[in-house]
Order: C-alpha cells, then sequence, then structure tokens
C-alpha cells in the first residue's frame, strides 16, 4: 500500500515537474522574445531564473491539484449541486432543450450581426471571391471553401445586385451551421451527465464570448474548419469512452465526415489527421481494422474531392512558400543580423529565391512580407540547391535559426503576448496600430453597413486596441499562449490520474497546434479551437473529478 502511494507521488511530482520546466521556459522566453526579440541561451540568469521558476510551479500545481482532490473528496460541490437544483426548475425534453440552445445561439449572436453586417469579410475573402469571379484559381486556399464563399458571393450578386447580401447570407449560413454543432455539443454533455452550471456557463461563454462571437461572424475558414474538428473531438472522446462506438453508424459516418471536412478545409488538418492515424491505432489495439478503415475512407473521402476540384477547375498548385515559410524566415533573419556568414556563392544561390527587395522587407514577427517575394518557379527548378543552402547557413548560426522560428510562434506559448504582428499595415479602411488581435474589415467588395453603430463601435475596439490585453487574468482568456496552457494542465491532470479514455480528443489539439508553430505568424484564428473547444475540455475535466466513464 505504502509503495503504491510512494508510486502516485513519485508520478504526480515528475508530471508536475515537466509542465512546470516547460511552462517556466515559455514565460522566460517569451518575455525575452517579447521585450528584445531575441534569446541568448548563453545568459547563465536566464537558466538559474529556469531552475527557480520550475521548482515554484511544480510546487503550485502539486498544491492545485491536492486542492482539487480535497474539495471532491470533502463533498464541497455542494454549490455546484444547488445550482444545479435551481436550473432544474425548468424542465424541458432533449428536443426542446436542444431548440432552446440553439436558438439562445443565434440571438447572442444576431445584434452583432447587425452591428457588423455584412459580417466580418476579411483574412483573403477577397483572394478568394476573386478566384470564382475570375474563373481563376489556386490551391493557396482549400478549394472547398473558395467555391462555398466566392460562388454564394457571385450567386447573389447575380440575383439581387447586392455584393453585401452575398457576404451576409454566407456569414448567416455559417452561424447557423455552427449553431447547430454547439447544439450537437450540448445535446452530447447533456447525455454524459454534465453538470447544469457547467452547461450554463458553457452556453453563456459560446454565446457572448468576443472570441468567440468575432469568429463565427467572420468569412474565413477558421469557423467551419474548427466546427469540423469539435465534430471529431466529440468522436474521439466516445471513441475512448463506449466500446459500442463501433457498433454505431452515426458515430462512424459522423467520424469520417467530420475528419474529411477538416482536411478540406485546412492543410494543417489534412496533416495533424495523418499523424494522427497511428496513434489512434497504438492506443486503440482492439479495434485497429476499424478503425483504420474509417481513417483510410477520410483521407481518401478528402485527396478525392480535392483532386477532382483541382482538375476540374485547372488550379494552379505552384506555390511553395506556404510550406517553407520558416526556412524563409530563417534565411531572411540571418541575412539581416549575419550577412558575413554567406560566401559569394550562397549569395547568389539566395538571391535566386528572395531578391534584395524581398531580404528587406524582414519583419521578425511575420513571414508574409518575405515570403509573398518568393520565386516558387526558381525553387522549382532545383528544390534540392536552396535546401542545401538552408541546411548549410543553418549549421553555421543556428541560434539565428531557433530564435527566427520562435518569433513567429512564441504567441501561441506565451501567456503574456500582445497580438500586433501586422502593426503599421495599412488595409482598405483603417491601419493597425498597437493591435491586430483580429481583422474586423470589410474587404472589398464589400461595405461595412451598420445597424447598430455603438455596438460595431465595441467589437472595433475589441479588435484593433490593445487595452483588453492589458487587463490581468482577463488578458489570458484572450489569449492564445494563456489557452495552449489551460488544455496542457487539463491533459497533464488527466494523465497524473491515468483517465487515459477521455484524454483521445487531446490528440488532434496537439497536432494541430504544432503544426501552426511552423506558420507565417501567431494569430488567434489559427488556434480557434481553444475557444470552440472550451466547454467540451472542461466537460472531460469534471469527469474527470467524478471518475465517471458514463
Amino acid at each position: 500500500m505504502r509503495s503504491d502511494k510512494k508510486q502516485k507521488k513519485n508520478r504526480s511530482v515528475l508530471i508536475a515537474g515537466v509542465f512546470s520546466l516547460l511552462f517556466s521556459t515559455a514565460i522566460l522566453f517569451g518575455a525575452r522574445l517579447d521585450s528584445v526579440e531575441n534569446v541568448d541561451i548563453k545568459d547563465v540568469t536566464l537558466w538559474l531564473q529556469l531552475v527557480s521558476f520550475t521548482v515554484i510551479f511544480t510546487g503550485l500545481v502539486l498544491l492545485l491539484w491536492r486542492l482539487m482532490d480535497g474539495m471532491q473528496d470533502r463533498g464541497m460541490l455542494s454549490v455546484r449541486n444547488a445550482v444545479d437544483k435551481i436550473t432544474g426548475v425548468i424542465r424541458l425534453n432533449e428536443a426542446q432543450a436542444d431548440i432552446a440552445v440553439f436558438l439562445f445561439l443565434l440571438l447572442c449572436w444576431l445584434p452583432v450581426f447587425l452591428a457588423v453586417y455584412p459580417g466580418f469579410f476579411v483574412y483573403d475573402a477577397q483572394d478568394e471571391y476573386i478566384q470564382v469571379a475570375t474563373r481563376t484559381f489556386s490551391t493557396h486556399h482549400p478549394l472547398v471553401h473558395v467555391l462555398l464563399l466566392g460562388g454564394m458571393i457571385c450567386g447573389v450578386h447575380k440575383l439581387t445586385g447586392s455584393y453585401n447580401l452575398g457576404i451576409a447570407c454566407y456569414v448567416d449560413f455559417q452561424m447557423i451551421l455552427v449553431a447547430g454543432g454547439f447544439t450537437f455539443l450540448f445535446s452530447y454533455l447533456r447525455k454524459k451527465g454534465s453538470s447544469r452550471i457547467l452547461r450554463l456557463i458553457s452556453l453563456l461563454w459560446l454565446g457572448l464570448f468576443p472570441t468567440v462571437v468575432m469568429f463565427t461572424l467572420c468569412s474565413a475558414k477558421d469557423a467551419l474548419f474548427t466546427l469540423a474538428l469539435l465534430l471529431l473531438l466529440l468522436c474521439l472522446l466516445e471513441l475512448g469512452m463506449e466500446e459500442t462506438f463501433f457498433e454505431s453508424k452515426g458515430w462512424r459516418f459522423l467520424f469520417v465526415t467530420s475528419g474529411m471536412a477538416m482536411m478540406l478545409l485546412r492543410n494543417n488538418g489534412f496533416y495533424a489527421f495523418l499523424v494522427m492515424i497511428p496513434l489512434l491505432l497504438i492506443m486503440k489495439k482492439d479495434h485497429r481494422k476499424q478503425l483504420l478503415f474509417l481513417s483510410v475512407c477520410a483521407v481518401a473521402g478528402c485527396l478525392l474531392i480535392n483532386g477532382g476540384l483541382k482538375m476540374v477547375l485547372h488550379a494552379d498548385d505552384s506555390e511553395y512558400q506556404e510550406i517553407l515559410t520558416v526556412p524563409i524566415q530563417q534565411l531572411a533573419r540571418t541575412y539581416r543580423y549575419a550577412p558575413e556568414v554567406f560566401s559569394g556563392q550562397d549569395l547568389e544561390i539566395l538571391h535566386e529565391v528572395l531578391d534584395e527587395e524581398a531580404l528587406s522587407h524582414y519583419t521578425p514577427r511575420l513571414s508574409d512580407p518575405v515570403k509573398y517575394r518568393f520565386n516558387n518557379e526558381a525553387f522549382a527548378g532545383n528544390k534540392g540547391r536552396y535546401a542545401a543552402l538552408w541546411l548549410r547557413i543553418g549549421m553555421k548560426k543556428p541560434l539565428i535559426y531557433l530564435n527566427a522560428w520562435w518569433m513567429t510562434s512564441y504567441g501561441f506559448w506565451y501567456p503574456n503576448t500582445v497580438i500586433n504582428v501586422y502593426g503599421g499595415n495599412t488595409v482598405f479602411t483603417f491601419t493597425y496600430r498597437d493591435n491586430s488581435y483580429f481583422g474586423y474589415e470589410v474587404e472589398q467588395p464589400g461595405v461595412r453597413e451598420s445597424k447598430i453603430p455603438w455596438l460595431d463601435e465595441v467589437y472595433r475596439k475589441l479588435s484593433l486596441e490593445v487595452w483588453k490585453e492589458k487587463i490581468p487574468v482577463i488578458s489570458w482568456l484572450f489569449s492564445p499562449g494563456a489557452m495552449f496552457w489551460l488544455y496542457a494542465l487539463l491533459f497533464a491532470r488527466l494523465l497524473n490520474n491515468r483517465r487515459y479514455e477521455i484524454m483521445y480528443p487531446f490528440l488532434p489539439i496537439f497536432l494541430i497546434w504544432l503544426t501552426v508553430l511552423l506558420g507565417p505568424t501567431y494569430l488567434p484564428r489559427y488556434v480557434l479551437f481553444f475557444w470552440y473547444a472550451l466547454p467540451l475540455f472542461l466537460a472531460i475535466a469534471q469527469m474527470n473529478d467524478r471518475g465517471d466513464d458514463s
């Protein structure tokens, strides 16, 4: 007995210690990147601080877990139970509850939609519309979304003569889909016995929290991609908890369709799903054949649809800069800060793909100014030549390479990051100044026609002003980095309690998070799932506290 307790204690210290080490590293590295745009690993003070922070945070995490266990053991969840009883006075059957959730969400979002009418038409929206309008397609954006967004705008404009109405129709369509997905989530949580207070708080979160509302009313692909991911997460939770998952046609169908949609709407969704397959096969040994079949169906469906659209639309797929954003940024940073490491021949090779003008546009937090000037044709002609250059320069200046990568990704893991990667950039109706948390814009051919100007102003300030990220604690609710560590803390506690059967949904979350670290910059849109999926993961944490598999 004593041996078991000692093993449990050692496991808790190890898991809390690893979490605290990683969290401390993020805090210390992130603070330096945020202030001086560089981490000097030769700084002895940095490593002394890291040891101290790790010890302190390990103790705090262990104390937090003990308090949470104590609350459960002493029955201190009576407040939650009391609230459950109060809210339980309203009796609704399942259908009525689903309708109530669906309508509540739409009613929450409707005033904001009217305030920002026709919706937030931003983040590549104009480019996607132009592809359809000019019948000139490329694989730079997901073709499924290009056709859906651009087709709806062009179709409605042809019927009514109004671009705004076309944008509004797309945003309304997306609102309905997202509300339907959230309704399914709440229906699932209700069936799994999640407390009413958790569901109530979650409903208010999804209906009112600005980050959720902004992207639900935004034409970018992020909302639909995240909705597909959310449905896949529900499938994975059911897969881990219920042996009857493979006997249900509904769950099998949802697994295939949600996985396929996720892959169709983002390339990193495709890569994450591919990596997830072998991990799932290892974790679910008893059902490998069924799981492999479903996964192959999802991947095959994605490849067939994408391949078919590419062939029918004659879409150009000659761009490489999106997958090379980190190497491009690393070479540009090295050229900026250590040009002497490039030999004459190296410079000749470099300028074939990145000329002087491109390199002069290097900005630490955003790769777009450089990568948009990347010579894809030259790169395609001799990929090995440029890969060798990248490797050769990296071996000379590995720390510059690391800092170049960290500068475009630290916002995803440093809780106190101020999102201002577009500072100074001028778009259609404004110039980004001290904040670029959200695009807010209505790109051409749309135009803002607010029906509730004061509420429109509220969302303009939330999108483009920095004040919300300066408020202690509250700022973390808006922070991609803080949200990541909340999920990591939940994962660590489940791992400590060995609740492996309810940990499956963490797989795609962490895999997609890893892919965005290789992206062009850090923006909330790339990790929208942290906000959309929060109710699900809080419910998973509650299942852990109950010790309940039902």
